[in-house]
This record gives structure tokens, sequence and C-alpha cells, in this order.
């Protein structure tokens, strides 16, 4: 349960940081 949870959590904090990634360069 713990690795499938930090797994979640990676996923989300990547999904999060390319987003907010992508909207810097096109800003």
């Amino acid at each position: 349960m713990a690795i499938n949870h930090l797994s979640l959590t990676g996923k989300i904090a990547l999904i999060t940081g390319a987003s907010s990634g992508l909207g810097r360069q096109f800003a």
C-alpha cells in the first residue's frame, strides 16, 4: 500500500510539475 501511495503521489507531482513548467514556458 505504501508503494502504491508513493507511486500515486509521484504521478501527481510529475503532472503538476509538467503543467506548471509548460505554463511558464508559454506564459
